[in-house]
Formats: structure tokens, C-alpha cells, sequence
């Protein structure tokens, strides 16, 4: 049976959209997608654009998973860009490192470009600071400074250091902070939902409720529900961390993480102002890190204390646990009342490269959106349109990457402990 969306605030905030049926018969289509996310939907849009007839099949609701319970940041950091440059050279040679350094901003083009095309109500701003925790995370910030510099975006990035950082963040937690003007943050689940609006808007179908079941692989493959199937030339598997096809073909590559975030109730405009006057996204520098934002109605949506041992938070326990967080972070705030608390499962890459590949020659699959965030999963979206309608070989690059998979045959045990060592030493093992 299909879940609702979780109690989050994006769900108390959706903008109101015409349902989706579930497939009840067969239907006859060029592409047929697995899953309502980010990479689904995307991938869907780009396809039907292109004229292509095409079926979203979703076992819950559009932005069910991690699309639409995430901290709606969207920025050009790429955890994994290092690997990717010495992954990539494989094929692009000398050109990597340019190719990698265009790719973290081909998301945000995308996206605004989604938004104004389709008029996507969905609170998109400018403005966003990777700020240090401590002093040791300040030369990171200049080498980061730095490269953007010399890529031009010196208009766009500033180094914020010391008292200077008050300006932006009333917080006595940060020593410095590089300011991005071009990466932007959003209401998530409203600009999937719009997205998701502009495919049956252009004549793609979609069905929540539609748990696929099995996929009976041939020349066109077959695609079943509980009440359906459809048949297709092309099948994407985009489930990232929620999906259970195709396990003996892609076990492994997907690292478990949990995700807790809140929202506060309003603040009104005077407070919101003096703890965040220039309305920016924040993360900091750690591995396991705190992030936030104001929403529309001046909430502070705040979340941090990721897992890693695949057991996921309880929806109930994520104030008791990001509540010191929030208050360390913004004193004012202490005692403030907590509106929504939510939790959910990610995918993570080992190597926070996308894994893309076929498990057959009509058969693609795309994992790894929560090791990016919103942005990536744009542009895997457009490189997977890309590749079934065989305009670039860029998809190529993606499935020649050596990925490091979860030892599963390995005993862990129950603690996040065990398996997350394991984590930061392959983690290691890529620098």
C-alpha cells in the first residue's frame, strides 16, 4: 500500500497539485521510469521534452523519499571531485579536471532554467556559506576560495573570516565562512512537485501507488505492478536508497545513511533577521555536519547528526537530538518550539561519484542522488536522457568509474560503529 508523505514541513507546505492514479491496466510507452524522485522525475521531463512517450511509475508519492525530506540546499560542492578528476581522466584525459569543475554548476542552470520555464512555485534564493567549525578547516576554505578565483566566479564567492562572520550568522560557533552566490536553496519538495506537474503537463504519465514488482527483461521489457505493467523500449531504475530491483546486479553500491531535520515554528521577521540577515543556506566543514536555512514563512529548518548504520532515526527522537545543535548554534533560540521533526533513509556512493550503468543493453539504472543533493541529481537526469536517446557518450564517462562496493559477506554486527569505521576508511582510501 502506498505511504503518504512523512510529517515533515514540505509536505505541510506543498503546493496543491491534481493527484496521480495508480496503473490499473497495460500501457504501451518508449521509456518507462522507476521512481518519483529527483532523478525520475528529471529524467522523466527531459525525455518528454525530447517527444519521447514515457511512464513514471512511483510506489509511494512524487517526492517521497529523499527529494522531499532533505535540506534543500543546492550547492557546487562536489564531496567526490578529487575521485572524479582521477576517475575521469580514464576518458577525458587532460580535460577532467575542467569537465569536473563545470559539472558542479550545471545542476543550479538547470533548475533555474525548470523553474522559469514551468513558473515552479517553489522559493528558490541565492546565497549560501560553507562556514569552518574550527581553525583547522580555514585553510580548506582558502584553497576552496582560491579555485573558484581562478575558475572566475571571484564576483560570486567571498571569504568571510573572524568577526566579520557575525554579519552574516548570529553564531559564536563559526571562525570563517566562504560565501557562494551562486549556489541556491529551496523548497524541495515543491520544485519536484512542479516538475512532476510540467511532465503530465507534456503528456507524460505518472502513477503513485505503483509498487513495481517485477521487471521481465526481453527486446521490450515488461514492467509489472500489482494491477499493471507496461511495456517499454527503455527501462530506468531511479530509486537511490528506497529501491529493491535489480539487487544482484547493484548490491552493494548504495552506503545506508539516516537523515533527522526540524523545523521551528515561525520566528517572525525581527528574529529571523538578526540570525540570519542575508537569508543565506549554511553547512559546516565536518564530516558529520549541521546544516540550515530559513524557509518562506521564517522557520529555521535544521538538521545534522547523519548515520551510517542503516537503522535510520526515529521520527520522534530528531528534537532530542538536534535540539543542542540548534541552540549552540543560535542561542537566541533557545527553547524554541519545535513545529515538525522528520527522518529518512539516503543512498550514498562510497566515492560520491553517481553510479550510473545498464544492467541490460534497455535496462539503465541511476543511483547516488543523496551523495550530491539536488543539483546532481538534475544533471544525472539529462545524462541519462542523454544516453537513451544516444546524443552523447558522456554516460559512458559515468559507467567506466570503478566503484567500491559494501562488503556485504563481511560481518558488522548492529552498531553504527563498526560499519561506519569501514566508511571513513575507504573514504581515506580515496584521497
Amino acid at each position: 500500500m502506498a505511504e503518504p508523505h512523512c510529517k515533515s514541513y514540505y509536505a505541510a507546505s506543498a503546493n496543491p497539485t491534481a493527484a496521480y492514479p495508480e496503473l490499473d491496466g497495460d500501457i504501451d510507452v518508449d521509456v518507462v521510469i522507476i521512481g518519483g524522485g529527483f532523478t525520475g522525475i528529471n529524467s522523466a521531463l527531459e525525455l518528454c521534452e525530447r517527444g519521447l512517450r514515457v511512464a513514471v511509475l512511483e510506489a509511494n508519492q512524487i517526492g517521497w523519499g529523499a527529494t522531499g525530506r532533505n535540506g534543500g540546499q543546492v550547492t557546487g560542492s562536489l564531496s567526490g571531485d578529487k575521485a572524479m578528476e582521477r576517475q575521469f581522466k580514464r576518458k577525458l584525459g587532460a580535460d577532467a579536471k575542467k569537465y569536473v569543475w563545470d559539472l558542479r554548476w550545471r545542476g543550479h542552470d538547470i533548475i533555474k532554467a525548470r523553474v522559469k520555464k514551468y513558473d515552479i512555485r517553489c522559493d528558490l534564493k541565492h546565497g549560501h556559506m560553507l562556514t569552518a567549525y574550527k581553525p583547522s578547516h580555514i585553510p580548506g576554505l582558502k584553497d576552496m576560495y582560491r579555485e573558484a578565483c581562478e575558475n572566475g566566479m571571484e564576483h560570486q564567492v567571498e571569504l568571510i573570516e573572524g568577526a566579520d562572520v557575525k554579519h552574516y550568522l548570529e553564531s559564536d560557533l563559526y571562525p570563517a565562512g566562504l560565501l557562494n552566490r551562486r549556489n541556491m536553496h529551496v523548497h524541495s519538495l515543491n520544485l519536484c512537485l512542479g516538475e512532476a506537474d510540467a511532465v503530465r503537463s507534456l503528456g507524460g504519465q505518472i502513477f503513485c501507488g505503483s509498487r513495481v514488482t517485477q521487471i521481465v527483461h526481453g527486446k521490450r521489457p515488461i514492467v509489472k505492478t500489482q494491477k499493471g505493467q507496461v511495456i517499454a523500449d527503455t527501462v530506468l531504475l531511479a530509486g537511490n536508497a528506497y529501491h529493491h530491483l535489480a539487487q544482484g546486479d547493484m548490491k552493494g553500491a548504495l552506503f545506508p545513511a539516516s537523515l533527522g531535520i526540524m523545523a521551528t515554528e515561525p520566528l517572525g521577521e525581527e528574529i529571523a533577521q538578526k540570525i540570519n540577515p542575508h537569508d543565506i543556506a549554511v553547512y559546516d566543514c565536518r564530516m558529520v555536519l549541521d546544516y540550515f536555512r530559513l524557509s518562506a514563512d521564517k522557520r529555521l529548518i535544521f538538521g545534522g547528526g547523519t548515520n551510517y548504520s542503516g537503522n535510520g532515526h526515529s521520527a520522534t527522537a530528531v528534537e532530542t537530538e538536534l535540539r543542542p545543535a540548534l541552540e549552540r548554534t543560535f542561542p537566541r533560540l533557545k527553547g524554541v518550539k519545535i513545529d515538525y521533526q522528520w527522518s529518512g533513509q539516503a543512498g550514498i556512493i562510497i566515492n560520491r561519484i553517481p553510479h550510473l550503468g545498464q544492467i541490460a543493453p534497455n535496462v539503465y539504472f541511476a543511483e547516488g542522488y543523496s551523495g550530491h543533493g539536488v543539483a546532481t541529481s538534475h544533471i544525472v537526469a539529462e545524462v541519462m536522457a542523454n544516453a537513451i536517446t544516444r546524443r552523447t557518450d558522456e554516460f559512458d564517462v559515468f559507467a567506466d568509474v570503478r566503484h567500491i562496493k559494501l562488503p556485504f559477506g563481511k560481518r558488522f554486527g548492529n552498531t553504527a560503529i563498526s560499519l561506519g569505521m569501514w566508511y571513513y576508511k575507504q573514504l581515506e582510501n580515496l584521497k
